[in-house]
């Protein structure tokens, strides 16, 4: 199974590609779609769906998993960052992928073993469980292979329980 995990932003967000199941997994690729905070926010809503969807034609994913919303102090920013999940939900539902989303502390709690992780250990591990020879860069990548490791982990049950 081939999974592009994501990590939205409205600035940067982090995808990665990662083969595999839940015991042996390697990474395919992994980068970051970037876009200018002075743009306008529908024109970086456009960057990032046409980023995404290269992203997806190029490495042909099986399935996406994305870190789920969560809730910000600032409630604008909260609302941008629904708008660019929505980007993503809307790409992959129209590449036809299966769409998983896992919150941000068991993403966390999955790949480190502790769901208030820091940016830093939460790269470490990355760079462990992918056995790279140095950290992901830039951080918003490292969170996207983390969420798609945590699909390689979570989906199997998910499978069984609908199996039922």
């Amino acid at each position: 199974m081939r999974v592009l995990g994501i990590d939205p932003g409205s600035q940067t967000m982090g995808w990665g590609v990662v083969d595999g199941d839940a015991r042996r997994y390697s990474l395919v690729a992994f980068g970051s779609i970037r876009a200018s905070s002075a743009l306008r926010f529908s024109a970086r809503l456009l960057k990032m769906c046409n980023g995404l969807e290269e992203v997806i034609a190029e490495h042909r994913p099986d399935g996406c998993a994305l870190e789920d919303a969560f809730l910000a102090t600032n409630v604008k920013v909260s609302m941008k960052l629904g708008q660019v999940r929505g980007v993503v939900l809307l790409s992959a539902e129209r590449a036809g992928l299966e769409i998983h989303e896992y919150s941000p502390r068991l993403i966390k709690q999955t790949v480190v073993g502790y769901g208030n992780a820091e940016k830093h250990q939460v790269q470490e591990m990355v760079r462990l469980l992918l056995r790279l020879k140095s950290l992901p860069t830039p951080h918003d990548a490292a969170d996207a292979l983390a969420v798609a490791i945590c699909h390689f982990h979570h989906a199997q049950f998910q499978e069984r329980i609908a199996a039922v």
